[in-house]
C-alpha cells in the first residue's frame, strides 16, 4: 500500500520561495514520484516528477522549480522559487510504483497514487 502526504503549503508573496515536501510510504527506488498542480477551475496540471537519477518539469516552471528526493526518507521535494501569482493551486504528490518511459511522466493517468494536497497561495 503506497500512501503520500504531502506538507510545506502556504500564502506567499510574489517573488518568494516555498518548499513542498511529500512523505511517501510503500514506494521503492523504482517509482515515479510526481508533483501535479490544480488551480481553481482548472485541469490538474503537470509540474515536475523524479525518478532515479532523472528529472523532468513542465516548461511553465523550468529554472523556477526543483524536484528532488530523499530516499532515505522516502521523501521528494518540491523547492519552488520566484513564485508568480499564477502558481496559486493546490499542489499534489503522485507515486506510480513501477517504471515507465520518461515521456509518460507527465500523464496523469500514469499514477497510481495521489496524496491529498497541500494549499499554495501567492498574493501580494
Amino acid at each position: 500500500q503506497v500512501t503520500l502526504v504531502e506538507s510545506g503549503g502556504g500564502l506567499v508573496q510574489p517573488g518568494e520561495s516555498l518548499r513542498l515536501s511529500c512523505a511517501a510510504t510503500g514506494t521503492s527506488r523504482n517509482s515515479v514520484l510526481a508533483w501535479f498542480r490544480q488551480a481553481p477551475g482548472k485541469e490538474r496540471d503537470f509540474i515536475a516528477a523524479t525518478q532515479g537519477g532523472d528529472r523532468v518539469y513542465a516548461d511553465s516552471v523550468k529554472g523556477r522549480f526543483t524536484v528532488s528526493r530523499d530516499n532515505a526518507k522516502n521523501t521528494v521535494y518540491l523547492q519552488m522559487n520566484s513564485l508568480k501569482t499564477e502558481d496559486t493551486a493546490i499542489y499534489y504528490c503522485a507515486a506510480r510504483r513501477s517504471r515507465v518511459i520518461v515521456g509518460a511522466w507527465s500523464r496523469r493517468n500514469e499514477y497510481e497514487y495521489w496524496g491529498q494536497g497541500t494549499q499554495v497561495i501567492v498574493a501580494s
